[in-house]
């Protein structure tokens, strides 16, 4: 069957990964992709795409992007670990709202939304989670809290859906995770937090990818379903970080805090930043987390609905990023 599809978050790292690969699926005749700024490192040109460019925000072009499409990707999100809590609202919830509104005015066949495991973080050591074990009283942030309330909004309508929650995505085209690392380093500000023996999930963006075309096509059986993504694979994240900084000629750091004092150390920042400006501080609670804390996803559920099988190793997924950082391309996009 033709499919019309709509990939929101389209101008984005993740948003532009999948563009690549739905152009190259023949039973997909047309691809609406929004954002809010087109940047060349993040442009699929291709008959298949167009882009149409606006805030979610707005009713009218959330009414007039889903007006002509069956599937609906939602890549889109202020995905940030500080900022104003109305900020994120707008952002993440409101924009569902207005997808949620429209697909069920046009009858969308299938609504995927990509999530976060962020959700799950208590600032504790956490392994293996499953998509049903508890979430905390309180979430980590604005964003956790905010991509919940999205999830619940999409679980509560009428519309077939899946939920995908993929865990810290890396490789070609990453302007978020490994370059914040990068520039941390550059900075001398790049200190181990903890024991550095804490391991986690990493996502190659690849299989994400893999994950969200197993979900176009998945049948009922699999719809309606909330999934963890990631490698499967969980790794030593400073071994990891260590890796990456080695690829591109840099040492590793040596110095180290005990996470007791950088926790309070980001609590005070925090605060600070709350009554000042509410500009991003050094050192927030959810990175000091991720940074120093074990989080690992249990990915079995994807494997028996979805017939998920990570592909690409993170090894190969740092590697990918490694390249394209080094060459004009990668490195322009965080200079």
């Amino acid at each position: 069957m033709d499919l019309r599809i709509l990939v929101t978050g389209a101008t984005g790292f993740l948003g532009y990964r999948i563009l690549e690969k739905l152009v190259e699926t023949e039973s997909i005749i047309s691809i609406t992709a929004a954002g809010r700024t087109l940047k060349p490192f993040h442009t699929v040109i291709h008959p298949k795409v167009n882009y149409v460019l606006g805030n979610l925000e707005d009713e009218e072009y959330a009414l007039s992007l889903v007006k002509e499409t069956d599937l609906i990707i939602n890549a889109a999100a202020l995905s940030s670990p500080w900022g104003k809590e109305t900020d994120f609202i707008k952002a993440n919830v409101l924009t569902q709202k207005n997808l949620i509104k429209a697909s069920i005015k046009y009858n969308i066949n299938k609504f995927i939304y990509i999530s976060t495991p962020g959700v799950y973080f208590n600032s504790k050591d956490r392994l293996l989670i499953k998509e049903t074990d508890p979430m905390p009283s309180k979430f980590i942030n604005a964003y956790a809290k905010t991509k919940r309330q999205a999830e619940i909004l999409l679980e509560n309508s009428t519309i077939p859906y899946i939920i995908l929650r993929p865990r810290a995505l890396i490789g070609r085209g990453d302007t978020v995770i490994m370059p914040r690392l990068i520039r941390a380093y550059d900075e001398g500000k790049l200190k181990i937090i903890g024991n550095g023996k804490n391991r986690v999930d990493l996502t190659s963006v690849a299989n994400v990818v893999k994950a969200v075309m197993l979900s176009i096509q998945a049948d009922q059986n699999a719809v309606n379903q909330t999934y963890n993504i990631s490698n499967g694979e969980p790794v030593a994240l400073w071994e990891c970080i260590e890796y990456v900084l080695t690829l591109l000629g840099k040492g590793m750091p040596r110095n180290r805090i005990p996470y007791s004092v950088a926790i309070v150390v980001a609590q005070l920042m925090e605060l600070k930043s709350k009554l000042k400006d509410f500009k991003e501080p050094p050192l927030t609670k959810y990175g000091i987390g991720t940074l120093a804390k074990s989080f690992t996803m249990d990915i079995t559920k994807a494997k028996e609905l979805l017939n998920y099988k990570p592909e690409v190793t993170t090894k190969q997924a740092i590697e990918e990023f490694a390249k394209w950082y080094m060459n004009d391309e990668g490195s322009k996009t965080i200079s």
